[in-house]
């Protein structure tokens, strides 16, 4: 007679490979913290701190990366954890003080029901063309985060990538112009060798994500534009640079971060939700 045989766990998911070398070329370490990257570092950086409950709270940075945001958020005197799935992310990460890392996937985190009070996705929903994909990493949110918690989660949006080739001019190339006019319609930015730009990606409709994140089982809670209008204009980088003038950006950034007409237009977009009592 067969004995029945022991059920066996189904495999985690994994990083696909192009996306896994896009990343291993070591560039998203600096791309926060000059130029132009810059404004969305610290708009991101100013909402985050609106949100988050005050420290001390265990915040769990879920794609954290490099820890351009763990770093910081440790220095404010959260307990930070982060986990991604390229190592050299986590290489770079283990190197800031006040950070643990460990190796994982927004899909299936490496961590304990309801021991957070705060998770954070500011990357991998980029990368998970597929809707069952993303709502399974903020189920995983969900289940990661205390009730009650705070699950904060970053998109592209739609039609930041045509925004941004006008602006550089890669849209001006034929065959650059026909990958971006592609994927208007539906967001999936497929993979192309001969492109270094970018991997395959998911630019999100802003009025979509909320939906996202009620059937994760989050109460949506609210939606900030990071960058507003200001990343598209030419002398952004320069403005920057002067204090004032950086402010003033700040400032305008934060006075339209959530007016419904003009979300679409900020490259970046986060979105908030809470895992109810």
């Amino acid at each position: 007679m067969t004995q029945p045989q022991p059920a066996t766990e189904p495999s985690p998911p994994s990083l696909r490979d192009e996306i896994l070398a896009y990343y291993e070329r070591g560039e998203e370490d600096a791309r926060l913290k000059q130029g132009a990257g810059r404004l969305e570092f610290w708009r991101t950086q100013e909402v985050l701190r609106r949100l988050l409950p005050d420290a001390p709270a265990r915040v769990l940075d879920v794609g954290g990366g490099s820890g351009v945001h763990a770093e910081w958020l440790a220095g404010d005197g959260y307990e930070v954890e982060l986990v991604d799935p390229v190592p050299l992310h986590l290489e770079q990460a283990a190197r800031l003080p006040g950070v643990s890392v460990r190796p994982g996937d927004a899909r299936a985190l490496p961590a304990e029901d309801a021991a957070y009070d705060v998770v954070l996705l500011l990357g991998p929903l980029y990368h998970l063309p597929e809707r069952a994909d993303r709502v399974r990493a903020l189920a995983e949110a969900h289940r990661a985060v205390r009730p009650g918690g705070l699950v904060v989660a970053a998109t592209i949006n739609r039609f930041a990538g045509l925004h941004d080739g006008l602006q550089l001019g890669h849209y001006f190339v034929p065959s650059h112009r026909a990958r971006t006019d592609a994927y208007l319609g539906d967001g999936h930015h497929m993979h192309a060798p001969d492109d270094p730009l970018f991997t395959t990606a998911y630019f999100a409709d802003p009025t979509d994500v909320p939906g996202e994140f009620t059937e994760a089982g989050l109460a949506h809670e609210g939606q900030y534009g990071v960058e507003g209008v200001a990343w598209l204009m030419g002398r952004v980088e320069e403005w920057l640079d002067d204090p004032e003038r950086r402010e003033a950006v700040l400032a305008a950034s934060r006075r339209i971060e959530s007016e419904p007409s003009l979300l679409g237009v900020s490259g970046h977009l986060l979105t908030a939700g809470r895992r109810r009592l």
